[in-house]
């Protein structure tokens, strides 16, 4: 990507129309950095945001995700303050003190011939070929972080411009929105993936099926393996276990939340006798994935390369909306959105709504 490409309109509109979507949260990171790409132009990008357990968590696209877990290093870590002005690790602080989109040349404690000469540069912008990145923290209107997004451009991209940095700032307020969390619909996700992890009732891991292993990461982060410990929201189900009282039918759940989904733990004594040595005793915990069906619709609509009405309209009949509501949320009349859906249909060379959702994986 020798120069940076004009700003594609329809990707524009897309982004407002995902700000005004009843549902959001950091789940919809994915779509919005698709779209966003299209308007401000950048290779990868990546998102620390405040984990539902408290812990920060990263959301990362190729290739910048394949160095996460090293970006999280100690020895990584502390070249980055020497070379920043500050972590974005350090989230409070960040989301306090920086407004609006800022340069990587802006963040510079040092000359960039230092910089290049860095742990933290090797670790993360020589690693990914990553030649320059801006950042903007996002808050809701109360002030609270929502997370701080990172654009990366590569080797063979021009760097980022002031004008690049306007741009995005223009966005601030869109991107907040569709990031702000909305309110969770238990009815409008799907289970997507489930695993079950053994330990013993102190916490020391004995073994964890496959699905698991791919889940925890994405529920805790990819440093859960390094602690050497359970992550503390799992540690907090074995105390509740320990501690039920007999008779006590309810099992300790648990739910958290991030960019890849939602996540719902349960723990499960696996030795029903109270009289066995507790050093023998087994905990089955049990972690379950929910996506959210509108997060894989936009994905889905997204490779379509759809126009901006027929995309509209995609996504309300695959939400099951009638006609007559379609026509009231696009601002048009009922004709024309039978003539789009028309349009849409031939495009895609479906007969009806039942193909349609097939075509995109959706469900009414």
């Amino acid at each position: 990507m020798p120069t940076p490409p004009r700003p594609d309109r329809h990707a524009l509109a897309r982004l407002h129309r995902m700000a005004s979507l009843e549902a959001g949260g950091v789940q919809l990171i994915e779509p919005l950095l698709q779209e966003l790409r299209r308007v401000v132009g950048f290779d990868f990008g990546c998102m620390l945001y405040p984990g539902s357990d408290g812990e920060l968590m990263n959301y990362a696209q190729e290739p910048m995700q394949s160095v996460a877990q090293a970006y999280f290093d100690a020895r990584i870590l502390r070249s980055e303050r020497q070379v920043l002005v500050r972590s974005p690790r350090d989230f409070g602080e960040t989301v306090r003190l920086e407004h609006g989109p800022r340069l990587m040349r802006e963040q510079m404690v040092v000359s960039m011939a230092e910089m290049q000469r860095s742990d933290y540069y090797d670790a993360v912008m020589r690693a990914t070929g990553a030649k320059d990145y801006m950042s903007l923290a996002l808050r809701t209107p109360q002030g609270v972080g929502l997370g701080v997004i990172h654009l990366f451009r590569d080797a063979a991209a021009a760097g980022f411009t002031a004008q690049d940095a306007a741009l995005l700032g223009r966005l601030e307020a869109h991107l907040a929105r569709v990031l702000q969390e909305g309110e969770r619909d238990a009815q409008g996700s799907e289970v997507h993936s489930q695993g079950v992890l053994v330990a013993t009732p102190q916490g020391r891991l004995m073994w964890l099926s496959a699905e698991a292993e791919a889940l925890m990461p994405l529920a805790f982060g990819w440093r859960w393996r390094r602690s050497g410990q359970l992550p503390p929201a799992l540690q907090e189900l074995l105390r509740r276990l320990t501690a039920e009282r007999p008779g006590e039918m309810a099992l300790p759940t648990m739910e958290l939340f991030t960019a890849q989904g939602w996540f719902s733990l349960r723990a499960t004594h696996l030795t029903p006798a109270p009289q066995e040595r507790q050093d023998r005793q087994a905990v089955a915990l049990h972690i379950t994935r929910r996506v959210a069906r509108g997060v894989r619709l936009l994905s889905a609509l997204q490779t379509l390369g759809l126009p901006q009405r027929q995309h509209e309209l995609a996504w309300w009949l695959a939400r099951g909306l009638p006609e007559s509501q379609i026509a009231q949320r696009m601002g048009i009349s009922l004709n024309t959105a039978v003539y789009h859906r028309r349009q849409l249909y031939n495009r895609l060379g479906v007969m009806g709504r039942d193909e349609l959702l097939a075509q995109i994986g959706g469900k009414p």
